[in-house]
C-alpha cells in the first residue's frame, strides 16, 4: 500500500508539502498541487485509517462535486449548489465546492485526506466515472442524479421518465398529433448526461404508443438559439400544434418571442409545455403549463442521504420524485382544421 512518502517522492516534493496539499492547511502552487494529485491518483494513495482518526472523526464539511461545463446554464447550476449549501447549513455543515471539469482529481484529493466527511455529486452521466471512484475510496456519498449501476449508493432525482410520459399523455389526450421538442444543448447528449437520456427515451416511446410524431431540436447556448429552434421546428413540421420545452430559460424566452413575431398565438395556434423546468414557468411572459424541477427538495434529500451514509446507515431505495403538473393556460386542444 502506498504511503505519503511514496507520494512525495513521485511528485518530487517534501512529505510536509503533500500533507499541506491534502489537508488544505496551507496554500500550494497550482503546478505543485497538480503533481501531487497525479501522484495520488497513480499510486491510489489513501491515508491510513488511524491517521484519519487522529485528524478527527468528523470535519463537519461536505464536498460538492459540481463540474462547470462550457455549455451549462450557470443560474440553474448555482440553484443546485445553493440548495445543497442551505441543506448542509441546517445540519451545521460547511460545503467545499469542487467545480473543475475534471471530476475525478478533486474527489481523489479530498478522499485521500481527512478534509471532508462525505461528498454530494451533481452533473451525473449515465456511466459516471465518480461512481467506481467513491466505491473504491469508501466515501460516504450521494448523487443528485441516477447513474447506471448505482445500486447501494444514495441517489435522488426527478422521475424524468415519468416527466416524459406525462408530457406525451397530456398532449395526446388534448388531441395533438405532431409535437416539437426543444432540448438542452447537444453537448449534454454527447456527454450522455443521465436525465437527458431518460427523459428523451421515455418521451419517444410514449409518443410511438400514442401515435404522435415528434420533431426534436437541440438548442445551443448562444444568443438566438431559441428563435432558431422555433424556425427549425416550424420548417420541418409546419403542421405541429404543440412544443415541449426541455431546455433552459433563455432558450424558452427567445422561442416564445419568436413565436409571437411569427404571429403564432398560444395556445390557440400552438400549445406550449414546460417539462421539468429549472425556472418558474409562471413568471414568463406567458405562463407555461407543465412540471418543474424540485431543486430544493433534491438538495435536501441528497444532503440527508450523505449524512446518513456518514453515520454508517445503509442507503434506501433511490429517490425518484414524481413530477407535479400545473395548468397555467398554455395547453389546449388543436384547432379542428389542424387535426388530421
Amino acid at each position: 500500500m502506498a504511503t505519503i512518502s511514496d507520494v512525495a517522492k513521485l511528485a518530487g516534493v517534501s512529505i510536509s508539502t503533500v500533507s499541506y496539499a491534502l489537508s488544505g492547511k496551507r496554500s500550494i502552487s497550482r503546478a505543485t498541487r497538480e503533481r501531487i494529485d497525479a501522484a495520488v491518483a497513480q499510486l491510489d494513495y489513501r491515508p491510513h485509517a488511524a491517521a484519519r482518526m487522529l485528524a478527527g472523526a468528523r470535519t463537519q464539511i461536505l464536498a460538492l462535486s459540481a463540474p462547470l461545463r462550457a455549455d451549462g446554464h450557470l443560474p440553474t447550476h448555482m440553484r443546485f449548489v445553493s440548495a445543497v449549501v442551505e441543506a448542509a447549513r441546517r445540519h451545521d455543515h460547511d460545503v467545499l465546492l469542487l467545480a473543475r471539469d475534471d471530476e475525478i482529481s478533486g474527489i481523489r484529493r479530498v478522499g485521500a485526506s481527512s478534509l471532508v466527511d462525505g461528498v454530494v455529486m451533481m452533473g451525473v452521466a449515465e456511466e459516471d466515472e465518480r461512481l467506481p471512484l467513491i466505491r473504491s475510496l469508501g466515501m460516504p456519498a450521494a448523487f443528485i442524479g441516477i447513474p447506471e449501476h448505482a445500486e447501494g449508493v444514495a441517489c435522488v432525482d426527478l422521475d424524468f421518465e415519468e416527466a416524459g410520459r406525462d408530457a406525451v399523455a397530456r398532449l395526446a389526450d388534448a388531441g395533438h398529433r405532431v409535437v416539437g421538442v426543444i432540448g438542452h444543448p447537444r453537448g449534454y447528449v454527447e456527454r450522455h448526461t443521465g436525465f437527458i437520456g431518460r427523459f428523451d427515451h421515455a418521451l419517444g416511446e410514449a409518443a410511438v404508443r400514442r401515435g404522435i410524431r415528434v420533431v426534436r431540436h437541440w438548442a445551443g447556448i448562444e444568443r438566438g438559439s431559441g428563435a432558431e429552434a422555433v424556425n427549425v421546428l416550424l420548417g420541418e413540421a409546419p403542421d405541429l400544434t404543440a412544443i415541449v420545452f426541455h431546455c433552459n430559460e433563455p432558450v424558452v424566452d427567445e422561442a416564445m418571442r419568436r413565436l409571437a413575431e411569427r404571429g403564432v398565438r398560444v395556445p390557440a395556434d400552438v400549445s406550449l409545455y414546460a417539462a421539468a423546468a429549472s425556472y418558474d414557468p409562471a413568471r414568463l411572459s406567458q405562463g407555461l403549463s407543465g412540471s418543474t424541477l424540485p431543486i430544493e427538495e433534491m438538495g435536501r434529500l441528497a444532503v440527508d442521504d450523505v449524512l446518513a451514509a456518514i453515520r454508517g446507515e445503509a442507503p434506501g431505495p433511490h429517490h425518484r420524485i414524481a413530477p407535479v403538473y400545473i395548468d397555467r393556460g398554455s395547453l389546449a386542444g388543436p384547432r379542428s382544421e389542424d387535426v388530421p
